[in-house]
């Protein structure tokens, strides 16, 4: 699931990591608006405020939403930096190892959260961003584009792209429907994760992201371990 990258990946495979990781992504995002009534995986909905914000003349608010788009950005770009350093040394586990850092972050964050009450909003938000670009820029990277777990916008259109596709006289169900497969499939789950993750948050509180963070390394230290085992590519 992290191991296998671009053209080495098969659709199970890819229903595997989209199933996956966009269950957390949406179960992140929810509970983020939950507590700061900030979507941390939207930066459509951001970028829109943004503007907003500036056009009502309200500037230290619309420095806010724009944070975040830097911030999403910076998570991303730093994705992709520690995939090329990897990458560039053979370490095929590099895309899993980035996964685990996502993972440890959200961890120590449903600690600091749950034993600390002076953790301001606007923290939380932030590192939110962070990791959705940083997830983001692996399951994009992996996959050649084929799985974005967080961009729900482009999901959608994907989807609405794959059913004209099936209906277009002379086109081909059986290279649509893989793909239609797959992008109802992760915004399916991210659906799922909003909601799962909105419930958990009303029962144990920010624990929430102690959870996900465990759910993070429990995808990615496995595949860490199952790259170290197989043999290296000459």
């Amino acid at each position: 699931m992290l191991i296998h990258v671009g053209d080495e990946r098969n659709g199970t495979i890819d229903r595997y990591l989209a199933a996956a990781l966009s269950v957390v992504a949406g179960a992140l995002n929810a509970v983020g608006f939950l507590i700061a009534r900030s979507f941390t995986a939207n930066m459509t909905g951001n970028v829109s405020a943004f503007a907003d914000e500036v056009a009502r003349g309200s500037w230290r608010s619309s420095l806010g939403f724009l944070l975040l788009l830097v911030l999403f950005i910076g998570g991303a770009s730093l994705a992709a930096g520690l995939i090329t350093f990897g990458e560039q040394r053979g370490i095929r586990s590099i895309y899993a190892i980035t996964i685990a850092a996502e993972g440890v972050i959200v961890l120590a964050l449903g600690f600091i959260l749950s034993t600390s009450a002076s953790v301001s909003n606007m923290l939380l938000v932030c590192v939110l961003s962070t990791v959705m670009g940083l997830q983001n820029a692996v399951t994009s990277l992996i996959s050649r584009s084929r799985v974005r777990t967080t961009h729900v916008s482009g999901m959608a259109t994907d989807i609405g792209i794959g059913l004209a596709a099936l209906i277009k006289p002379g086109g081909s169900p059986d290279t649509a429907l893989p793909k239609l497969g797959l992008h109802t499939l992760t915004l399916s789950a991210f659906a799922v994760g909003g909601v799962g993750g909105a419930l958990l948050y009303g029962f144990i509180g920010t624990w929430v992201f102690a959870l996900a963070g465990g759910s993070l390394l429990a995808v990615a230290l496995p595949e860490i371990m199952r790259a170290g085992r197989a043999p290296r590519k000459d």
